[in-house]
């Protein structure tokens, strides 16, 4: 693809983000006018449009488009590094490790916030942590190797491990913990504010800007480990960078909304259609299309 095409695709896919961010905030349960939220002759906390526009629905939108794009990024360098087409977001046990997290939370009844998260969200991030630094831990080899079917078997063990543990605990839960052990198994959009959003945000971009950085070497990568270590490219320093960095922001957005885990699995093999699979293009308009695509 050349760089025409390269820049028309990715202003597409800017373009529908930028439509369904205008259209989904009028999009909801209560009808709401935006000349009456914009308007200046009332108070903000008097004014019933605009505290639903700006306080429920703008920050879940947010959020929304902040999740798809860090959820349908990693699900793309997954399936690139991986070299299989099922491969996502959660399949170095992420999501596993971020619902015990979450649910060890919920089950000591810690219910406090610390600089503004939750400690079910901290716990969370910290078990989707947890996860992957065993999954590495025990697939690196000697040489400090990380053999991608090894990786991959790692990781679905993990993912079983973790979730035997999760229905452990919710089976000796109770009545009001194991509703909410299910509330946030579910995943959802519904808890945010802008606090949080303004955190999140410098990760995930940060996330992406750096897999977009090395995305030439995990092209050379997906072709095969033999070719790309013939090119002089640093084939294990890179496949580590790639999966911790992928798990590292699916840690971050699913320490929030919880499990969403079609995202990451679809939108990479959608946008792939359109566009192909070099990372150098598939990464940025993944990253677009996802927000899109959640929203």
């Amino acid at each position: 693809m050349n760089l025409r095409s390269y820049s028309t695709t990715l202003l597409i896919f800017f373009l529908l983000l930028l439509v369904t961010l205008c259209i989904t905030p009028l999009i909801g349960s209560s009808e709401i006018s935006l000349a009456r939220a914009f308007s200046s002759t009332l108070a903000i906390s008097n004014n019933v449009d605009a505290n639903i526009l700006f306080q429920v629905r703008l920050p879940r939108i947010l959020l929304g488009a902040l999740t798809g794009a860090a959820l349908s990024v990693s699900g793309a360098i997954f399936q690139s590094l991986l070299r299989n087409d099922l491969a996502a977001p959660f399949t170095l046990g992420v999501s596993s490790g971020a619902a015990l997290g979450a649910v060890i939370a919920i089950a000591l009844n810690l219910n406090f916030s610390i600089l503004g998260f939750s400690i079910i969200s901290l716990f969370s991030f910290a078990g989707s942590l947890g996860a992957i630094f065993l999954v590495f831990s025990l697939v690196r080899t000697r040489h400090g190797e990380f053999p991608t079917a090894v990786l991959l078997l790692a990781g679905v063990t993990a993912n079983f491990f973790f979730a035997s543990l999760v229905m452990f605990i919710h089976y000796m839960a109770d009545f009001r913990q194991s509703f909410t052990i299910i509330r946030w198994l579910m995943g959802g959009l519904n808890i945010t504010d802008y606090n949080t959003i303004l955190t999140l945000f410098p990760l995930v971009l940060l996330g992406i800007s750096v897999l977009i950085f090395f995305s030439r070497d995990m092209n050379l990568i997906s072709t095969g480990i033999h070719s790309a270590s013939s090119r002089g490219v640093n084939v294990w320093k890179i496949q580590k960078l790639g999966f911790i960095t992928a798990s590292l922001i699916t840690g971050a957005v699913v320490a929030i909304c919880g499990p969403i885990g079609f995202v990451g699995l679809i939108v990479p093999h959608i946008v792939r259609l359109y566009v192909g699979p070099d990372l150098r293009i598939l990464i940025p308009a993944s990253a677009l299309f996802g927000a899109s695509f959640l929203v």
